[in-house]
């Protein structure tokens, strides 16, 4: 009578268990990076497995082993790798939208046109005050807009070095937590829920160290991850309860580089995945930029300043400079203030010859200002809708691996409603075997 109380017991013990297994599970079906659980509900065997005529004995009831997580490794690291793709192409798209804005917010090649055309017009009458004032002031507009465009993608490498660094000091911050959760899951009892809570937090940390950086991770019997950054032959960031630190810089030239910090050496890695990936391939895309404005700032004002110094002014001296140019080659002012400075008649030719005005036209041609201008734009243009149409299909990727991992890890609400009932109806017979059991022990007591 005993073995049948006990049966009944250890029925109602673990299905109690099981019924807070599947209520914590329909509790957090939306919560994210939860992982559903299992109560996994075993027999007990008999204390000796024969009797003395070698008949098998009858088990003793029902016990929770422990409780599973569902996971699927594989489907997890798919969904860290499109998330770490999606995460570089999101940055590249953004930092490629700046430097459109940087490159036209300041109408560029509308002043470059501008000037030009105001030139012509001078030389159509080339003793007129008025057009040689107005083409100064289209210099004028020209030289700002250089300026303006050169200070605009140095703020861009201002805001990427920003970025940069918060990205490597939330990547620190995410490496010292998961070292923390390793050392909880090194003491935490296997099986049990709090194990599980700590995976699940493990996993999380993954996700958002994976939109930082592409990673490669394994795991020990204790779940503890252990972290490489870049990919498999990368340096190790999160080691058990150790990790490393990463900082970033930048070269003289504009290039990005990011180092992994340990107590026994500092190892230099090139994220091909995630946001720091992102910040290598926009400092590149800035620096580019950069390189063929300032090729075509100093082709425009070496050239203009080489036509004026050919021709003579309105004095019949020599054509002073147009511009200045500062410490960068973008870094352009007006150096002539005086209309009749402007030196629109050839050497010998007198004052209402207009032959070296129509240098310029011809300058305009060879030199092919607007025409490179328009090239810089459209080509940054063009690889930014590239990188848009791959971003989209990127978050495709990326949604159909979370989908395929939570098919594993999810909560489908409508099986737990079905184990729900099971379980309550498990757990009501175990009380019922009780109650027998003492009304049939009570009966016996009472022909006593």
């Amino acid at each position: 009578m005993s073995d049948l109380l006990g049966i009944g017991a250890s029925g109602v013990r673990a299905y109690q268990t099981a019924l807070s297994t599947v209520s914590e599970n329909i509790a957090n079906a939306s919560t994210p990076g939860y992982a559903k659980r299992t109560s996994d509900l075993r027999e007990i065997a008999p204390a000796n497995g024969l009797t003395s005529n070698n008949a098998t004995t009858t088990g003793q009831g029902v016990s929770v082993a422990g409780v599973t997580r569902s996971a699927d490794a594989l489907r997890a690291a798919d969904v860290r790798n499109s998330s770490a793709d999606l995460a570089r192409s999101e940055t590249g798209v953004a930092l490629l939208g700046r430097i459109e804005t940087a490159l036209t917010g300041n109408q560029l090649g509308d002043r470059l046109t501008g000037f030009f055309n105001a030139a012509k017009i001078a030389a159509a009458d080339p003793t007129a005050i008025a057009p040689r004032s107005a083409l100064l002031e289209q210099a004028s507009s020209v030289a700002n807009s250089f300026t303006a465009t050169g200070k605009a993608l140095n703020n861009l490498d201002a805001d990427l070095d920003v970025t940069a660094d918060n990205g490597v000091a939330t990547l620190n911050n995410l490496g010292a937590a998961l070292a923390k959760i390793n050392d909880g899951l090194g003491r935490a009892t296997p099986g049990s829920n709090g194990a599980a809570q700590l995976a699940d937090q493990r996993d999380a940390i993954l996700d958002q160290i994976s939109a930082i950086s592409d990673v490669s991770v394994t795991t020990d019997a204790a779940g503890r991850a252990t972290v490489k950054l870049g990919n498999a032959g990368g340096p190790t960031f999160v080691n058990g309860n150790q990790a490393a630190s990463v900082t970033f810089a930048r070269g003289g030239d504009g290039t990005v580089s990011f180092a992994v910090h340990t107590q026994q050496a500092v190892s230099v890695f090139s994220p091909s995945g995630g946001a720091l990936a992102g910040v290598i391939d926009g400092a590149a895309r800035i620096a580019d930029a950069r390189t063929q404005l300032n090729s075509i700032a100093t082709a425009f004002t070496d050239g203009v300043n080489a036509v004026q110094a050919q021709g003579r002014d309105l004095n019949g001296s020599p054509g002073a400079a147009l511009f200045t140019t500062g410490t960068t080659p973008t870094d352009i002012s007006l150096s002539l203030t005086d209309p009749r400075g402007i030196a629109a008649a050839g050497v010998g030719k007198g004052v209402r010859d207009n032959s070296n005005l129509a240098a310029l036209d011809a300058l305009r041609t060879s030199g092919g200002f607007e025409t490179n201008t328009t090239a810089l734009i459209s080509g940054n243009a063009a690889t930014l809708a590239s990188r848009k149409q791959v971003a989209d299909a990127q978050s495709a990727i990326r949604d159909n691996a979370v989908s395929a991992r939570d098919s594993v890890s999810g909560v489908n609400l409508d099986s737990e409603a079905v184990d729900l009932l099971r379980f309550q109806q498990a757990y009501q017979a175990s009380s019922r075997v009780i109650q027998v059991a003492r009304d049939t022990l009570q009966s016996i007591l009472d022909i006593r």
